[in-house]
């Protein structure tokens, strides 16, 4: 065979649909690169999101354990208020006792000893009396069920005291039951 020889714009003509066809490919394998490198996620910006939920989180958590510490706290004074409240009629009855006459001294100083273990444990849990004698009335504190004419006491103090009343902290477990002067 008789092989033709090329000449240097036929051996161009000839490569150059091949030319075209690599220089395609080339444009699309950098263009793939360039879509890949588009979908690449900013992991900067995945960091940052991630570290706010992160903190977040921790924030949430940490409200809710000063709530629930909270909530076990007033839960826990709500029960003391409910079961001292409970014993007072009892308190009062021993005061009353006490304050009748009684011929047996041993039987009176055995009530004063119960009555002194009342109020001790009455201060370990934390319960005040509401000091009420020639105070001055408070609504807060004070249930007033009469006034009364004395010239013993300025107007709007209390002049006697009915029915004592008792303060767990800052809370009110029974208002004093007084008459107010007038």
């Amino acid at each position: 065979m008789n092989e033709k020889e090329l000449t240097p714009e036929e051996l161009e003509e000839q490569s150059a649909p091949e030319t075209a066809e690599a220089e395609a490919e080339e444009t699309a394998a950098e263009a793939e690169i360039v879509e890949e490198a588009a979908e690449e996620p900013d992991f900067d910006a995945i960091l940052q999101e991630e570290k706010d939920k992160y903190l977040r989180l921790c924030a949430e958590y940490d409200n809710f354990r000063k709530r629930t510490a909270k909530e076990k706290s007033e839960l826990y004074a709500m029960a003391t208020a409910a079961a001292v409240e409970a014993i007072l009629p009892a308190i009062d009855s021993f005061g009353l006792a006490l304050a009748a006459n009684c011929t047996d001294e041993a039987y009176k100083t055995g009530m004063e000893k119960i009555y002194a273990q009342l109020e001790t444990s009455l201060k370990k849990l934390g319960v005040t009396e509401i000091e009420s004698l020639g105070k001055e009335f408070d609504p807060n504190l004070h249930n007033a069920i009469k006034q009364v004419e004395d010239s013993d006491y300025a107007e709007g103090y209390i002049c006697e005291v009915f029915q004592k009343g008792y303060m767990l902290g800052d809370r009110v477990v029974r208002h004093a039951m007084v008459a107010v002067a007038s």
